[in-house]
């Protein structure tokens, strides 16, 4: 356990010296990959994704991925710490870009995959590095699902201090164009496009889904960008909004699409960017919930966004860190998460029938 523990904290110390923010991780994919080489995990790579098997492969055992992201955020400003200097403070802190959202998770879950790739489990193992995460890449993930085996159930390393996320919020990003008729500003002409996108922001704001979800509540709907008009002389004849859309297991993308285009009416064009970052979640009565209620862990229902969404099997999210402190500024990890992180994911893994 404190080899595992040293090598995890060495590692994610390293990790963070390199900066990789999404679309830009080959280095820090370079280093795990060398890193699992020394330690004989035998890895294989697509672009900047990185992961091993377990030995001895059966293709009649229940496959479990563990997973987690390499990639970070852009420096925020306001860092009064190097974000790449990986400071440890006497206070037993690492401060650095990544090091809570989520390199804790990376290296505690390649700790947990040396340990029980040791021993014969009852399951096939996988380890896997993505890339591009925070920017829902197509580069991530979702490439490198149809080059493994088929999964039955997955991990997720993410920052939400040990408890298990067992239920995850899905991201519709809509492009509205609002219409109006162009007019002289000084005259009684025209149709306002500003004027009739207030009135359909306050539909989408107040639009009915129907019964929330029991785990996730209801979706919620946020417009967050708004552009409109050439010059101040002009009545605009066009008003474009960005909305963003947090939906549940109760109502897929494509349900909340549909509902939210009735409400925005006929002088609203409403245009998905996706519908592939859907709700996603595991079963309450699933082995690995069950456990996790065992060693005292409280389940719930998470609004942000991970690489679950693009998971097509049932998955939790649990990891290191808090989420309050991912995308700030003097982000930071406390090196005795990392330690219990490992413990708790070997205490809940080691021999279970899944």
């Amino acid at each position: 356990m404190d080899e595992l523990y040293y090598d995890a904290v060495d590692l994610l110390k390293r990790m963070i010296r390199i900066p990789s923010p999404s679309r830009e991780e080959q280095e820090v994919a370079d280093l795990l990959e060398r890193q699992m080489n020394e330690w004989g995990l035998e890895p294989v790579r697509n672009c900047n994704n990185v992961w091993c098997v377990s030995q001895g492969f059966d293709s009649q055992r229940t496959t479990l991925l563990l997973n987690s992201h390499i990639d970070t955020v852009k420096a925020a400003d306001g860092w009064t710490f190097d974000p790449y200097a990986a400071t440890e403070t006497d206070d037993e802190r690492i401060y650095g870009l990544g090091s809570n959202d989520a390199g804790a998770s990376v290296v505690s879950l390649l700790a947990t995959f040396r340990y029980l790739a040791c021993a014969d489990q009852p399951y096939n193992l996988i380890f896997l590095a993505s890339c591009e995460e925070e920017v829902s890449g197509k580069g991530g993930i979702e490439a490198v699902l149809p080059l493994l085996p088929p999964i039955d159930v997955a991990i997720v390393g993410e920052p939400t201090a040990m408890q298990p996320a067992i239920a995850e919020k899905g991201l519709m990003v809509l492009d509205g164009t609002v219409t109006g008729v162009a007019g002289h500003a000084a005259r009684d002409e025209g149709e306002n496009a500003i004027y009739n996108a207030i009135d359909v922001i306050n539909a989408l704001r107040t639009v009915d889904f129907g019964q929330p979800s029991p785990m996730l509540g209801g979706v919620k709907v946020s417009v967050t960008q708004i552009e409109a008009g050439r010059q101040h002389n002009v009545v605009p004849d066009r008003c474009k909004i960005v909305v963003d859309v947090r939906t549940t297991d109760a109502c897929s993308n494509a349900e909340a699409l549909e509902i939210l285009k009735n409400a925005a009416g006929d002088k609203c064009q409403l245009v998905p960017r996706s519908l592939r970052l859907n709700p996603s979640g595991i079963d309450p009565s699933h082995p690995l919930v069950r456990r996790l209620e065992i060693l005292g862990k409280e389940a719930f229902g998470s609004p942000t966004l991970s690489d679950q969404a693009l998971m097509p099997f049932p998955s939790l999210k649990i990891g290191p860190g808090d989420s309050a402190r991912s995308h700030t500024a003097d982000e930071y990890i406390e090196i005795w998460e990392i330690r219990d992180a490992i413990q708790t994911y070997i205490t809940l893994l080691d021999g279970c029938r899944l």
